[in-house]
C-alpha cells in the first residue's frame, strides 16, 4: 500500500473507506503485471469497484467529499479503460 500523500483528499464516506483497500490492492496489482491481458483482466476487476463508487446511492453533488470520491473514481476508471484498450489492441 501507498504511504499517506497529505495531498490526498481525506474522505471519510464509509462506502468509499470500505472499497479503498480493494481499490489500491488492484492498483499495486495492475502496476506489477506483466503481459497486457493480465493487466486487462484486474482492469476490469477495478471497473467493477470504482464504478460503486460513482453509482454512490448517497451522492451529494454539493459534498465536497463526494466530489473528491467521484473525481478519484472517474480518474482510475479512464485508466481502467486505457488499460483494456491497450489490450483490444494488441
Amino acid at each position: 500500500m501507498h504511504p499517506k500523500n497529505e495531498n490526498e483528499p481525506s474522505i471519510k464516506c464509509p462506502t468509499y473507506l470500505k472499497l479503498e483497500p480493494e481499490i489500491q490492492k488492484l492498483t499495486e496489482s495492475i502496476n506489477q503485471a506483466e503481459p497486457v491481458h493480465e493487466k486487462a483482466v484486474l482492469a476490469l476487476e477495478l471497473q467493477k469497484e470504482v464504478n460503486v463508487l460513482l453509482e454512490c446511492p448517497d451522492y451529494k453533488s454539493d459534498g465536497v467529499e463526494c466530489r473528491n470520491c467521484h473525481f478519484l473514481a472517474t480518474v482510475r476508471k479512464r485508466v481502467a479503460d486505457v488499460i483494456i484498450l491497450a489490450r483490444k489492441l494488441a
